[in-house]
């Protein structure tokens, strides 16, 4: 089905994402404060205690592209291999998780709301469950309390007063699942703040896959949500798309335009954000008087809530994956022949994966404050 030349890209690829989050793993876990004078975290030691992490987090991804995989083979769709991305960048000094994730390519025609359907939940359930199962396994055997004092053995200082000025403050932005399993799972005693989390490899690789899981099932076009969303509801899911869509580039810009900046920076700050509204929405399938409409009222509305509430701010850092969303991916899905319904079996799973989205969604997922305190 597939040449030798495809096997050894794509397990090329695999092998290179591997390396390349267990590097990062490296980075974020244990940290430049475990180190003494003249030591590095490239070295064998740390690299195979850092595939606590990596083996967990790429498992997970692996799960979730397999099941679309052999969804796909079940239902005689071309599709190609797993495409998993390598993205460590810690050698110039930049944090990443170590990939920019996996993605299979449908090369075959789908012809069905049920194919689209089967494909789409496929995957984000079964990396669900094995995600589920890696972050119990992470809170119920979570190391004594002194374990973080490994890693920041500055912590013990009674004299430490927290971060120094100008230093990058980080924390996990929780969601619901992660929190009730903390609170169920978790001795109280040995659970870790979210500022501290990225230390425990098991409960860092659970945490970004529910993040990812999140990411796909946005009701959103031709994510997986999309095909859930797509399959649920024939007659509505372009409404639905949209309006989702609406809603989280709304939320991630809250803030970005406030009356209570300089005038001289708002009257170039307004024209770029309106017009960075009006690209995302390339691809929405409205015309071009609707669209203006459209982002000009998201504008309007975003200006009027920080006016009356100064304070509220959304999450910047899903502006650009919104920007992919409408420029690149686009915010409909591709039709299909007839509206026929969902199976009784299908609905349900279609249900479970909206409650799973509901759960692992973070409004705010990684949090960064440079100079604050600790």
């Amino acid at each position: 089905m597939y040449s030798k030349k495809e096997y050894l890209r794509h397990g090329i690829l695999f092998i290179a994402t591997l390396i390349s989050t267990t590097l990062a793993g490296a980075e974020w876990v244990y940290g430049k404060s475990v180190l003494g004078e003249g030591e590095s975290l490239l070295t064998w030691e740390y690299f195979w205690m850092s595939m606590a992490f990596s083996i967990p987090f790429i498992g997970i991804l692996l799960i979730h592209e397999l099941g679309h995989f052999f969804t796909a083979i079940y239902h005689k769709v071309k599709c190609t291999l797993p495409f998993f991305i390598p993205g460590w960048l810690g050698f110039i000094g930049i944090p990443t998780i170590g990939t920019f994730g996996a993605v299979i390519q449908m090369k075959g025609f789908v012809n069905s709301r049920k194919k689209f359907f089967d494909i789409g939940v496929a995957g984000p359930l079964a990396g669900f469950v094995v995600a589920l199962v890696v972050l119990v396994y992470g809170f119920t055997t979570l190391p004594e309390p002194d374990y973080i004092y490994s890693v920041h053995p500055e912590y013990a200082d009674p004299d430490f007063q927290g971060y120094e000025e100008g230093a990058l403050d980080f924390e996990l932005g929780n969601n619901l699942l992660f929190w009730g399993l903390g609170e169920v799972f978790a001795d109280p005693d040995r659970m870790p703040a979210m500022s501290e989390v990225i230390h425990y490899p098991y409960l860092f690789a659970g945490f970004l896959a529910l993040f990812f899981t999140a990411l796909n099932l946005l009701p959103i076009g031709q994510l997986d949500g999309g095909h859930v969303i797509f399959g649920l509801f024939p007659k509505r899911h372009r409404e639905i798309s949209l309006v989702a869509y609406v809603l989280f580039i709304g939320y991630a810009g809250m803030g970005m335009i406030s009356p209570y900046s300089p005038v001289e920076d708002l009257m170039l700050w307004i024209p770029l954000y309106v017009g960075f509204l009006f690209i995302c929405f390339t691809k929405s399938g409205l015309s071009l008087k609707n669209r203006i409409t459209l982002v000009l009222s998201i504008a309007a509305l975003q200006y009027a809530v920080a006016f009356v509430l100064p304070g509220v701010h959304g999450y910047q850092g899903w502006l650009f994956y919104g920007f992919l969303l409408g420029r690149i991916m686009g915010v409909r899905h591709p039709e299909v022949s007839g509206f026929h319904e969902l199976d009784t079996k299908r609905k349900a799973l279609g249900i479970l994966a909206i409650v799973v989205f509901i759960l692992c969604f973070s409004p705010e997922p990684f949090i960064f404050a440079e100079g604050s305190d600790f």
